[in-house]
């Protein structure tokens, strides 16, 4: 997943699956800002450990929602080359991230 159709693909992916159950509902300025984020996290080089894009993803989250301090949305849980598809659980009660690893 190194080039950048399919960097932009997971943006897009993770941009509208973390749109669906955000709070309050993103306007689509916003959603464009947390695509943008996503699609930069997903571009910048890193290891290839297992999990790092997920981690890259969440950490981008974690960022845009520390910049506007008003929405709260879901994070990754894992990502499905095959199907392209993203897994996403909400943060929990605490209002911290959720992170692979299951610590809370």
């Amino acid at each position: 997943m190194g080039d950048a159709s399919s960097a932009a693909d997971w943006a897009a992916i993770v941009t509208d699956a973390y749109c669906a159950d955000a709070k309050p509902p993103l306007t689509q300025e916003l959603a464009g800002r947390v695509r943008d984020a996503l699609a930069q996290a997903v571009a910048s080089p890193a290891g290839d450990a297992p999990g790092s894009l997920m981690d890259r993803l969440n950490d981008a989250l974690d960022a845009f929602e520390t910049e506007l301090r008003s929405v709260v949305g879901p994070r990754v849980t894992s990502l499905d080359e095959a199907t392209g598809a993203a897994t996403m659980k909400p943060r929990s009660e605490a209002g911290q991230p959720l992170r692979a690893f299951g610590g809370q």
